[in-house]
C-alpha cells in the first residue's frame, strides 16, 4: 500500500480564517495538519514577511490607510505591470501595523468576519509560532518572486537562510521544506544545506522567471515535465509541486506523470484544493452560489487517485477526513 498522502493546511487553515494570520496558522494545527504552508515576501528593509503576495491591497487594509497613499504605485513583476501597493516599498515597521484581511470576502463570509483582527506574521514569529505545536508540524517555505527580489537588492536565499537561524532553528531541521517556482533559488539553497528537502512549483502553462530571464523563455514548464526534462530536474530538487489542472488534464496522463516523478526519487504534492463552487470545475459545482460548497469530495478524490504524496488544502479538516475515509475503504 501507498504511503497516506498528507494534508499541506495552505496558507494555514485559510478556507475559515484570513490567510497566513496567526489563527488560521494555529487553527490547521489543531486541525490536525500534516503540515502549514508560508508563502514569504520581503520588506524594503529586508524582513520576510509571511504573505502570498507582492501587492498588498488584497490580504491587508493597506487601501484603507491614508498614511500610506502616497506608496500607490504601478511596477512589473515577472514581466507583467501591477498596480497598487507593493510590500518592498515598506519597511517591517510600517508592515506590522497592517491588519489581515479575508482575500474572498464575498465567498468566505465567516473568514470576512475576523477581517482586521490580527497583524501580518514576520517569518522569524511563524517559525517560533510552529515550533510550539506539540506535534513538530512540518512547514513548506515557499519562496516567491526570487527573481523581482533580487533585482531589488533583496537576496531571498540569504534571507531566509538568516531568519532560519535567527528563530534558533537547524538549517536543515527535518521540518523546513523550501519551495519556489523558480528552480535557481533552491539550487543555491540546496547546495547551501539550507532546508531538508526542496520543492520545484510547476505551472500548467509558461516558463519560470527564472528561465525567462537566461533563456528568454525558452524553456517550458512543459518541457521540464517530460521524460528529458524531468530526469533533469531530479538531479536539482527532491519533489515538485503541481497544478491540479495538470494532474487532472483531459489526456490522463496525471497518474503517469506522478509515476516518472517517483521512478526518478521525487515526491509529488498537488496545489490547490478548496470546496467552494467558485474555485472548483463547474462539472463539480452544486448550484451557482459561489459561497456554496460543490462536489469537493469527488474532486479531492480525482487528485488524490493520481497518486500524489500530498496535496494543498485551504480546509484541512475535510481533506484529513476524507482520506480517512479512503482508507478505512481499502
Amino acid at each position: 500500500m501507498s504511503p497516506r498522502p498528507i494534508v499541506i493546511a495552505h496558507r494555514g487553515a485559510s478556507g475559515y480564517l484570513p490567510e497566513h494570520s496567526p489563527a488560521a496558522f494555529n487553527l490547521a494545527i489543531k486541525q490536525g495538519s500534516d503540515a502549514i504552508e508560508f508563502d514569504l515576501v520581503a520588506s524594503k528593509d529586508g524582513v520576510l514577511v509571511v504573505r502570498h503576495d507582492l501587492e498588498l491591497s488584497k490580504s491587508t487594509d493597506v487601501r484603507s490607510r491614508v498614511e500610506f497613499a502616497d506608496r500607490y504605485t504601478s511596477k512589473v513583476v515577472d514581466g507583467q505591470v501591477e498596480t497598487g501597493w507593493f510590500v518592498n516599498d515598506f519597511t517591517w515597521l510600517e508592515l506590522e501595523t497592517l491588519n489581515s484581511v479575508e482575500p474572498h470576502p464575498n465567498v468566505r463570509l465567516d473568514s470576512a468576519a475576523h477581517s482586521g483582527e490580527e497583524t501580518l506574521l514576520r517569518f522569524e514569529d511563524g517559525l517560533k509560532l510552529a515550533g510550539r505545536a506539540s506535534n513538530k508540524v512540518p512547514i513548506f517555505i515557499e519562496l516567491k518572486h526570487s527573481s523581482f527580489f533580487e533585482a531589488a537588492g533583496l537576496l531571498m536565499d540569504e534571507l531566509v537562510t538568516q531568519a532560519i537561524a535567527d528563530a534558533g532553528w537547524k538549517r536543515n531541521d527535518p521540518r523546513l521544506i523550501i519551495q519556489s517556482f523558480e528552480k535557481s533559488v533552491l539550487i543555491r539553497l540546496r547546495i547551501a544545506g539550507v532546508g531538508h528537502s526542496h520543492v520545484y512549483l510547476c505551472m500548467n502553462e509558461g516558463s519560470a522567471y527564472d528561465e525567462i530571464l537566461r533563456l528568454g523563455g525558452g524553456l517550458t514548464y512543459h518541457d521540464e515535465l517530460s521524460s528529458s526534462g524531468m530526469m533533469h530536474v531530479a538531479k536539482e530538487v527532491d519533489a515538485l509541486g503541481l497544478d491540479v489542472v495538470t494532474l487532472l488534464s483531459r489526456d490522463g496522463s496525471g497518474p503517469a506523470l506522478v509515476q516518472r516523478a517517483h521512478d526518478l526519487g521525487m515526491k509529488v504534492y498537488a496545489w490547490t484544493l478548496r470546496a467552494e463552487n467558485k474555485f472548483l470545475p463547474r462539472d463539480y459545482a452544486q448550484g451557482f452560489d459561489p459561497k456554496n460548497w460543490g462536489r469537493w469530495q469527488d474532486y479531492f478524490g480525482l487528485v488524490l487517485d493520481t497518486g500524489v504524496d500530498g496535496i494543498f488544502v485551504d480546509q484541512p479538516d475535510i481533506a484529513l477526513q476524507l482520506i480517512s475515509e479512503r482508507e478505512s475503504r481499502q
